[in-house]
């Protein structure tokens, strides 16, 4: 894989637009983010290598995002 540029972690914020401002809450956020990009990269590496379509590969992993569900959601 290319070496890519470190890239600026999201503001998290509360579902009332405010930041979270627990420096634990948002380290873990942005560890999981990290671990999803690294997962994402290494399944579109090994698509691409099988003879894959990266276009394909980066849709069905959109899909899968768009697709989840938001746990203890209110209403």
């Amino acid at each position: 894989m290319g070496a890519q540029s470190p890239k600026e972690p999201p503001l998290w914020r509360q579902p009332d637009g405010k930041p979270v401002s627990c420096l634990e809450k948002i380290k873990v956020l942005n560890q999981n983010i990290q671990e999803i990009e690294s997962l994402c990269a290494d399944a579109l590496e090994d698509g691409v290598l099988m003879g894959c379509d990266a276009t394909q590969i980066k849709q069905a992993l959109h899909e899968l995002i768009d697709g989840l569900t938001t746990p203890h959601a209110k209403g």
